[in-house]
């Protein structure tokens, strides 16, 4: 009984060790240390996005793919003169905007030196692209320290774009994020593009047969013809399509209806529609009649997410460059 009790204690207070963690991340984190961030980190963003618009879907990617492995704490930004980080695994190896984090940070550094961290910039980041092309503002609680640890292996915990619902639910369950989180952040689709083979197998290799035929059923015909003629093959690792197509540089509720009329472009689109729940979420968004009700939704999502496995305080560290450990 008493070795129960004692591991009981020791579950709680692990317990209220996460929890206190999570609880230093405020909007006014930096209000004294560095108050001009945003607007350093916002200048630079439009300066870029006046000539490379597509980078602001890459870097509400980038942000998701930090939080699903090891939390938020910028892992994804580092590299390894092995290549064995997590920018070198293949669910990371189409990122985009590495370079320019970098640009970011050295900015921020310039004002502010060793004070704000890269998981942070890149936090601030994907807010601010989803605001400049339209979507919700948010204020961004702050206060994430640097993880000094990549490793490839650990992407497994990235929902891929072929996984079914139980698979993607499982995943985000994994990071404290329900199913309104996995239908509301799928809807960051609604900006970008992708590659062709990440979802070639619905229009060539459904299941596993490899000819013209095996086709997945669920993809809307017309909508399967169209990308047949863009993606010509199984095999296609350079042609991109629109995810969103038409409004694909406009965070809007296109994607929804996308979705509702079975034109999602990955299987983890259409399995939207294998769940009552997520379904009517889709459904009742395609009419786009609720977007206030959605950007409130979308915005609740991004700040849940933005807390997953934070390292706050005295963990981590501050990293002066974003792609290699201060040490």
């Amino acid at each position: 009984m008493a070795s129960r009790a004692a591991m009981m204690q020791a579950l709680l207070l692990a317990a209220l060790a996460v929890g206190s963690a999570r609880a230093q991340l405020h909007e006014k984190f930096y209000s004294e240390s560095c108050p001009s961030v945003e607007a350093i980190v916002r200048k630079e963003l439009v300066s870029a996005l006046s000539t490379t618009p597509n980078l602001a879907a890459a870097l509400l990617r980038m942000h998701f793919h930090d939080c699903f492995v090891r939390g938020c704490d910028g892992s994804v930004l580092l590299d390894s003169a092995n290549k064995t980080a997590e920018k070198d695994a293949v669910p990371n190896q189409t990122l985009r905007g590495f370079g320019f984090v970098d640009r970011v940070k050295a900015a921020v550094e310039k004002a502010c030196p060793d004070t704000v961290s890269c998981a942070d910039v890149l936090a601030i980041l994907a807010r601010d692209s989803v605001w400049l092309t339209k979507g919700p503002f948010w204020e961004v609680p702050l206060g994430r320290r640097d993880g000094s640890v990549s490793i490839s292996n650990e992407t497994d915990q990235l929902p891929p774009p072929t996984a079914n619902f139980t698979v993607l639910t499982q995943l985000f369950a994994a990071k404290n994020l329900d199913a309104k989180d996995l239908v509301v952040l799928s809807a960051g689709h609604t900006i970008g593009i992708s590659h062709c083979f990440s979802f070639t197998d619905r229009l060539f290799n459904f299941t596993g047969k490899v000819n013209p035929t095996d086709i997945d059923p669920t993809l809307d015909t017309e909508y399967m013809a169209k990308l047949r003629g863009k993606c010509r093959s199984l095999n296609d690792n350079t042609t991109v399509v629109e995810m969103d197509p038409g409004s694909f540089k406009t965070f809007d509720l296109d994607y929804f209806t996308v979705v509702a009329k079975r034109r999602g472009l990955f299987h983890s689109d259409g399995a939207l529609l294998t769940n009552d729940f997520t379904r009517a979420y889709v459904q009742r968004h395609a009419g786009g009649a609720f977007k206030e009700e959605f950007f409130a939704d979308f915005a609740a999502s991004m700040v849940k997410m933005g807390n997953a496995d934070v390292l706050t305080g005295s963990q981590g560290e501050i990293r002066k460059k974003c792609s290699v450990p201060n040490h």
